[in-house]
């Protein structure tokens, strides 16, 4: 027994895994059945995460072995529609996701727009810049530097100097057009995670009258693996059981606070009390005390998660009830 345990253990230490983050806006017109082959096709190689998939494109983050996620990212650039791809690829200790998800949307960013029509990042979008270009102009007097993620994100790490809003979700971002109506005059610098929400927002700003628009071309990821993450404070929030990463290697700085004492913490976690499920900022202490929630009514519900310092819970269905006529 001691010598299997010892054999799996080596097993383990030798295997190493990929994260992917990427997005590609292409049109696919099988759109749906694209999304139930797809996932058989990820599941065949034995990977883990999450892609949307609608007509104007992909978006996804996927996990697994080294060699799953290199055949995964030769299969998608195989396809023509897809073969600028641009992957952002992250080494881990173990795969980001527990299951394979891989489901059709309408869109692959929800815009929150009823005429989607009045953007397609396959027109008309910002001008991208490289990491390298991006750290050069942050400092310019003429630039603005715009964060379109959610406030949950960029109350975790942000630019320094960055307009942020107190969004929910990026389908919320276009009713904020109006309060950047002052900078008009100004080169607009956008950024995101990976890049994808971008694509729509640096489109949206110039569709209302923007000239100078400008988007972070593979976002804060690509832009800590290729600038060091310079001037941007505090951690990136992502979409997965790591729930944030580091990005600053050269001036790094914590910018967020505990949710319920306020000292200064990196720790993000979700409120283990599924039916909230809040993204908060929370310091380990206050983490033990409250059992991973966000209040100590969270902590009575009937259905809280067990807390085991991460923070992150795997996504469990709701119970059905059966309703009688």
């Amino acid at each position: 027994m001691h010598t299997l345990n010892a054999v799996c253990s080596g097993i383990n230490e030798i295997m190493k895994y990929n994260t992917l983050l990427y997005y590609c806006y292409s049109p696919i017109a099988d759109a749906e059945q694209f999304a139930s082959e797809h996932l058989n096709f990820c599941k065949s190689l034995g990977l883990v995460g999450r892609i949307i998939v609608a007509e104007e494109g992909l978006n996804g983050t996927v996990s697994g072995t080294t060699e799953a996620c290199k055949a995964y990212m030769e299969h998608v650039h195989a396809d023509e529609r897809f073969a600028k791809t641009d992957f952002k690829i992250d080494e881990v200790d173990e795969p980001s996701f527990i299951k394979m998800h891989c489901r059709y949307k309408s869109e692959i960013v929800h815009s929150g727009l009823r005429d989607k029509t009045i953007i397609d990042p396959n027109k008309k979008t910002g001008k991208h810049l490289e990491p390298k270009e991006f750290a050069e102009m942050i400092d310019q007097d003429d630039v603005v530097v715009v964060d379109v993620r959610s406030n949950y994100e960029h109350n975790l790490g942000k630019f320094k100097n960055a307009i942020t809003f107190d969004i929910d979700n990026f389908r919320d971002f276009p009713e904020q057009i109006n309060a950047l109506a002052q900078y008009k005059d100004k080169k607009i610098m956008t950024y995101c995670t990976g890049g994808i929400k971008c694509e729509k927002a640096s489109a949206l700003l110039l569709h209302h009258g923007f000239k100078d628009v400008y988007q972070l071309h593979g976002g804060i990821i690509k832009y800590g693996k290729e600038a060091g993450g310079k001037d941007f404070e505090g951690k990136c929030y992502v979409f997965d059981n790591r729930i944030a990463v580091d990005v600053n290697s050269v001036n790094p700085k914590v910018i967020s606070a505990c949710y319920t004492c306020g000292t200064t913490t990196p720790k993000m976690i979700n409120c283990a009390n599924p039916e909230c499920n809040e993204h908060i900022t929370q310091c380990d202490e206050c983490g033990d005390k409250l059992q991973g929630c966000c209040s100590e009514q969270c902590t009575t519900h009937p259905r809280k998660r067990p807390y085991d310092g991460t923070g992150y819970y795997v996504k469990v269905p709701q119970p059905v009830t059966n309703k009688l006529n």
